[in-house]
Order: C-alpha cells, then structure tokens, then sequence
C-alpha cells in the first residue's frame, strides 16, 4: 500500500528535529496528550511499547495484547502451532504480555497453555480468561479446567464472560482474589448494548478491570462508560478494535492519508490502534490474529507518537465520511 506525501515539514519531521536541539518547549507542546508523564522520552521511531497502569494496583502492562477467538482454535497440526508460536514470539519480543481467551474458545485455552509451556517468556505473561457458564458450582469447575488448560498455578485476570451469573462468579473470585487463586477480576461484553449494564457493575462492583468493544467508529464507549471506569479506578480492555474486519472493509484499499506518518502509522491496523490506546482510560487493546505478520503490524500501533485529541477527532471524522 503506497502512503501518499504532503509538502512542508510534517510533525513528524518536527518532533525529529525538536529531539535534535529545538526548545523543550515546543516540543511538549507537539508530544500528544495521551502520552504519559513518564514516557516523554518515547519520540518517533522508538522501539518500545506504550504500557498503561492498572488502576487497582498500579502494576503496568503493554497497550497492545493478543485475542485468541477463532484465530487458537486449531487441531493437532504442527504447522498451525508452530504459525500461532510465531505469533506469540512477536508478541514478546515486541514488548506485549497481554494474552486473552476464554472456554467458549474451543481449544484456544489448550493451545494457549502449551505455547506458553514450551516458551516461559520473561518477563512472564498476563494471561487473562473468562467463565462462561451457570452457577456457582459449574463456574468453579470450569474456572479449574482454564487453569489446567492454560497450564497456570494462577491466572492473572478472570472475567465474567458477557455477564453471564455475574453475582456468582464475582463472589467466587472475590474469594479467589484473596487466596491468590486469581490476581485480578473483572467482567466483560462485546455488545453496546451491554454498556449501560456494565457502567452499573463498574459503580458498584468493585471491579479490577472490564472488556468492551471500542474502535474509531463505534465510540459509545466514550460517553459513560470511560468517565465511570476513570471515577472508580478500572482498567479498561478493548476488543473488536477492527469490528470483525468491518473497518478495512470501510476504507477499501484506500492509501494512507498524508496524516497517517504524523503519528508513524505504516499501515491502517495502526491508526485503528493507535486510536484506541491514545485514548487515556484505555489500559490495553487485544486485536485476535494467528498471523505473524498481522501480529508484527499490530504491535506497531503500541509504540512511538500517539495522536493526541485534535489527531483522534480527525480519524474519527475521516472515518464517519466513508
């Protein structure tokens, strides 16, 4: 896909230059908002991935995660463990830690579990799952098979898989919380529907975390839900950040706007990320793949200048045109 130029010194040219002499100054002025304090080092070009704070302990996790639906739903074929290894190793190396699955995955979890086994990255994984079923006892049952599957002693992050008997799974893993069984808690949904419910767990609950779907065009998200997870404290993860595809189908092989390099986006997976985590209460984003060269792509969207609040308008405007 060939990026389109635009005459005059781009932003990108600029913060080049700020790094090299230009007054502080201005150059605080052209790094974006959504930046953290403690990344102002982080110019154009840098190798390292944006990570964002849990606000429950302030423990810090990388922005760009990994979705295991569909795409770790494999067999026994080597060639297909040794694709999604690769995927996995991009991950790491590029800075990510963040995996997610669940039991309505199929064999996603197992499949999980013994590339991880094989592998033992360090530093170690955040591997979060979800329990998808009916009462207290089968959500026990099914909470310990994740484990066994996903070959964890304790499982970072354990949701409530779109509110299904929240009641009773939350009060199992707040008793899992203390034990050590589960390090954090949360719930999730994929439907915008679900918001206005998920706002109401987030005011009462005590959450950890919560997962909802969010992308430069469906935004709902941002009316109440992220002002309610900013009030109380909770991290924020993103699913569906390409809407099934449905975004690169909008832009339809478009070439990258001339804007695209003012925040080193190389591809439009990028500026779809890049969206989504330079909005400051999102913690991370887990775009699925079981391609390594998408996965190399996505990590793309965690590193380097993020838009800011003018860049952010502009690609949700862009994007309500087509």
């Amino acid at each position: 896909m060939t990026k389109q130029t635009k005459p005059g010194l781009s932003r990108k040219s600029f913060l080049r230059l700020a790094a090299g002499g230009a007054t502080a100054a201005v150059s605080a002025v052209l790094m974006p908002a959504a930046v953290r304090s403690d990344e102002a080092e982080i110019i154009e070009g840098s190798s390292f991935m944006h990570t964002r704070s849990i606000p429950s302990s302030n423990e810090f996790i990388p922005v760009i995660g990994l979705g295991t639906w569909q795409a770790f739903d494999v067999g026994n074929d080597p060639a297909d463990h040794q694709r999604l290894g690769q995927v996995v190793d991009v991950l790491f190396a590029d800075g990510g830690r963040v995996i997610d699955s669940s039991p309505m995955y199929g064999r996603a979890e197992q499949v999980v579990g013994g590339l991880l086994v094989d592998r033992q990255p360090k530093p170690p994984p955040f591997v979060a799952t979800k329990v998808w079923t009916r009462g207290r006892e089968d959500g026990v049952r099914q909470m310990k098979r994740s484990e066994e599957r996903l070959c964890r002693a304790q499982i970072d992050l354990m949701q409530v898989h779109n509110l299904l008997d929240w009641r009773a799974h939350l009060d199992t893993l707040r008793g899992w919380k203390v034990d050590g069984v589960i390090r954090y808690l949360g719930v999730t949904h994929y439907a915008t529907q679900a918001l206005d419910d998920v706002v109401t767990l987030i005011e009462t609950e005590a959450l950890d975390f919560i997962q909802i779907a969010y992308s430069a065009t469906v935004r709902e998200a941002e009316q109440r839900l992220f002002p309610a997870a900013a009030a109380h404290g909770t991290a924020v993860i993103v699913n569906r950040p390409f809407e099934g595809g449905h975004v690169f189908r909008q832009i339809r092989q478009r070439p990258l706007p001339d804007w695209a390099e003012d925040f080193e986006c190389e591809s439009w997976a990028q500026i779809f990320l890049k969206y989504i985590v330079s909005h400051p209460v999102v913690t991370c984003v887990i775009p699925g793949t079981g391609n390594p060269e998408h996965m190399r792509d996505n990590v793309g969207g965690g590193k380097g200048v993020l838009p800011g609040a003018r860049e952010r308008k502009m690609i949700a405007d862009y994007m309500a045109t087509l």
